[in-house]
């Protein structure tokens, strides 16, 4: 059987024999993947910059050097306990979650508060455009902060408090040293 070039090119292109690498995920870097008691799993990863609404509250992208990300939800591995009611893999709510980044060359630091954000390819997750403190080119340390709900954010039933006590979870930080976050930078969507 013979094929035609154009219907080789577009089998290739089909099969990803010509296709370029997609553009949905790349780029991004992920620092790290943490699981915290009870059962949740926490992703810190920096993404290229994106356009982000509301305005008023996000950095546009053109001040923007990368979209820095967590996917918190319950962990997907059997091996991790989740607590009686949690759907595996599904987005956990309500965290207040805090990033610092910090240039190692300057000693320069950006903070900022992430805050819910939903998408196409990930969904439900935390994040915020970040304008790096110096060059992308330097290295960073990044710090994640994470901590439960408040009182009025989220309310437990007595069967949670008997089972795991007040809080989601315990406050907790993760630090990651010299992250090279330049082509994450560079990198577009």
């Amino acid at each position: 059987m013979t094929r035609s070039l154009p219907s080789l090119i577009v089998l290739l292109v089909l099969l990803g024999g010509l296709a370029g690498p997609s553009t949905v995920h790349a780029q991004e870097k992920v620092m790290g993947t943490e699981v915290v008691d009870p059962g949740i799993q926490v992703e810190v990863i920096a993404a290229p910059k994106d356009a982000v609404r509301p305005l008023g509250q996000n950095l546009p992208e053109g001040e923007t050097d990368i979209h820095l990300e967590v996917l918190a939800t319950w962990a997907s591995d059997e091996s991790i306990d989740v607590p009686a009611g949690a759907q595996r893999g599904g987005f956990v709510g309500f965290l207040n979650l805090f990033g610092k980044v910090r240039n190692e060359r300057t000693g320069d630091v950006v903070e900022v508060e992430l805050v819910p954000h939903i998408n196409l390819s990930d969904n439900l997750h935390y994040a915020r455009n970040v304008d790096l403190p110096g060059e992308a080119s330097d290295p960073f340390t990044v710090t994640l902060f994470v901590k439960p709900p408040q009182d009025l954010e989220l309310a437990t039933h007595r069967d949670w408090r008997q089972e795991y006590g007040d809080a989601l979870l315990a406050p907790t930080s993760f630090e990651y040293t010299g992250v090279d976050l330049s082509a994450v930078a560079a990198a577009t969507r």
